[in-house]
């Protein structure tokens, strides 16, 4: 038992009245004659007697009387909180993720969390609740019903850390409140284990909404597999989960027109493939159907007319490698010695290399700042005889690392960065058996920083800042066995493909996406994204020969979206929602420690508000202090 106002109890003192009044009262006896002593001597002691019976029963009357009567006044109480707190504050997160369109005994799990909460919390009760995409604060449910009932899937999927990390900051300073937070998800397994640190002054309520079947069938991702001078194929790459059905069909279609269908059996492989024309624009749509998540039945990709990425090579030796690398009809190539070099087409180029030149005049370390400057990447490889004052001012002009001295000395480059951008997707894994190249000689660089190739002494053979790609050793056959490695063929085919980020065949929704658009602008026009349910314009940096542009919260559905300057059709981009939110794998978190667990809405909300209710004792005193009034009189009146 509790006291809302223990400061009152010290009237308990006051006991003491009663007690010194009976124990000292004073009484005025009057004479009375008698003719009997020994009759007197009789009545004197029963008159004693029961005068101090009746005395000591009214003295504990009225101490009981007056005890209740100060402990009701204090406000006596019960509840489940170990401190007493005059405000309740609740915190909900309601996870609207794909996953949770799962589908439980009373429709999806959403939807059955909703349905839930609206009939168990009070309608005037303050809450705050979130969600992935929305934010309630310190408000009523009858304020936010129509809302609360419009809630849809979101494609954003909060880490669990990050939704505690919300509802702390969501509840107030204060530290005479009783915080709750209710956690109801599905609790999907994510890349970080479901834990809870550091909130002890808050009561965690999970509730752990489960499917009545983890079933699903999902298209994953599609590919170009092979390609021709008349056809693509298309690879379509699928998933099942638990019961759901083995055999599938796969819609195509190209700008709403079915253009194939086919099967997938799940036993025999989980893929597909469709054939696609080439050199024409695509806009495609995989559909499948099935009794589970929807969110992952569509997908879309689409194939834009064919962009080429524009390389020249400046020369002072040997340029047949970049042909042979260069000379794909994805890319438009051009070379030329130094002295023939016209500088206008510079500007217009996706990707410049100075092949192994002696010297590099001013004029050309200017367009070449400008260039680059203009979004422009450029790849240095210098001569075994290279003037270093001349590449070290180039390489001061763009922010990259100079050349210190030149070593005659063999180095074997044998360390590889295999989680660069530049080298990603072309190891499987990690190479400890690979034929290292070497080089005969090599410059060395004042700085190893953001190295791709580095030799046995962790001194870089290849690194890249501000997209200048720098060697540090000549390439020629005299010089470097580099052009006979396996690595020469990714590490200059992405340098190429990394300096035009043309348009990919899909996106995800909610990842930071930049797109380079092969398109040169006036100062004043600018690129919007346009989809059915609306029209956007993105971040974007206007270069010479093509305009940046990044997305990121838009689009907001998965969708094949046009690509506009003011009215005219520049291509298509397609989005698809991310497909981690495909598994149905779950966390274990019933043992969560530090938590309370819930396996639905109804029992964890009458959990907190049992947790916050008081059970006043106050009348139950104020009864017995009447009673002991009652007893009092009764003893006065009857009592003789």
């Amino acid at each position: 038992m509790q006291f809302q106002h223990p400061e009152l109890l010290y009237a308990l003192l006051l006991l003491l009245i009663p007690i010194i009044i009976h124990l000292f009262q004073l009484r005025r006896f009057k004479k009375v004659a008698f003719t009997n002593v020994k009759f007197l001597k009789a009545l004197e002691m029963q008159t004693r007697k029961s005068s101090q019976l009746k005395k000591w029963l009214v003295l504990l009357t009225r101490m009981g009387l007056l005890a209740c009567i100060v402990l009701a006044f204090a406000q006596p109480f019960t509840n489940n909180i170990n401190n007493f707190k005059t405000v309740q504050e609740t915190v909900i997160y309601l996870d609207n993720s794909f996953s949770m369109e799962a589908k439980g005994s009373n429709g999806s799990l959403l939807n059955t969390a909703i349905t839930e909460l609206i009939n168990t919390i009070p309608e005037d009760q303050v809450i705050s609740l979130f969600t992935n995409d929305k934010t309630f604060t310190n408000t009523s449910l009858k304020a936010i019903k129509n809302e609360l009932i419009d809630i849809n899937f979101s494609t954003q999927q909060l880490p669990y850390n990050a939704a505690i990390l919300n509802a702390e900051r969501m509840f107030s300073n204060q530290t005479d409140t009783s915080k709750n937070l209710v956690i109801i998800s599905d609790f999907q397994q994510q890349n970080d284990p479901f834990k809870i640190e550091n909130l002890n002054d808050i009561n965690i309520n999970l509730v752990q909404l489960k499917p009545q079947e983890s079933s699903n069938v999902s298209i994953d991702s599609v590919a170009i597999d092979k390609t021709n001078l008349d056809n693509h194929e298309l690879q379509v790459f699928m998933s099942r989960q638990g019961k759901a059905y083995i055999e599938i069909a796969v819609a195509l279609y190209n700008f709403n027109d079915l253009v194939a269908k086919t099967a997938i059996n799940f036993e025999d492989n989980n893929s597909v493939s469709f054939t696609i024309p080439a050199n024409q624009k695509f806009n495609g749509k995989l559909q499948i159907e099935d009794d589970y998540l929807s969110f992952d039945n569509n997908f879309y990709f689409n194939i834009n007319s064919n962009k080429t990425i524009k390389v020249l090579a400046v020369n002072q030796t040997d340029d047949a490698f970049l042909y042979k690398l260069y000379n794909g009809e994805d890319f438009d190539f051009k070379s030329f010695q130094l002295d023939n070099l016209n500088y206008n087409l510079i500007a217009d180029q996706n990707l410049i290399v100075l092949n192994e030149l002696p010297n590099i005049p001013n004029n050309l370390i200017s367009s070449l700042k400008s260039f680059r400057d203009n979004g422009g990447h450029l790849v240095v490889i210098p001569s075994e005889n290279a003037d270093v004052i001349q590449y070290n001012n180039l390489l001061n002009n763009l922010n990259a690392p100079t050349y210190t001295d030149k070593f005659e000395i063999d180095k074997r480059i044998s360390n590889i960065n295999f989680s660069h951008p530049l080298l990603e997707g072309v190891f499987d894994k990690t190479v400890d058996n690979f034929q290292y190249p070497k080089v005969n000689s090599y410059f060395k660089k004042v700085s190893n920083t953001n190295a791709i190739l580095s030799y046995e002494d962790n001194s870089a053979f290849l690194s890249v800042v501000n997209n200048v790609y720098v060697f540090s050793a000549a390439l020629n056959d005299g010089q470097s066995n580099f052009k006979q490695s396996p690595l020469i063929v990714p590490i200059f085919y992405n340098m190429a493909v990394q300096s035009l980020q043309l348009p990919q065949l899909y996106y995800n929704i909610g990842n930071t996406n930049i797109i380079d658009i092969d398109v040169s602008i006036g100062g004043d026009d600018i690129i919007t994204l346009k989809n059915a349910e609306s029209s956007v314009i993105p971040l974007q940096q206007v270069f010479n020969n093509k305009v940046q542009i990044t997305t990121n919260e838009f689009p907001e559905t998965s969708g094949i979206v046009d690509v506009l300057l003011k009215e005219n059709l520049l291509g298509h981009l397609s989005y698809n929602y991310n497909r981690s939110e495909s598994q149905l794998n779950y966390q274990d978190v019933q043992n969560t420690v530090g938590a309370n667990y819930f396996n639905n809405v109804v029992n964890a909300i009458n959990s907190v508000k049992s947790a916050g209710e008081i059970n006043g004792l106050w009348k139950w005193f104020v009864i017995f202090a009447l009673c002991f009034l009652l007893i009092e009189m009764l003893i006065l009146k009857f009592f003789k």
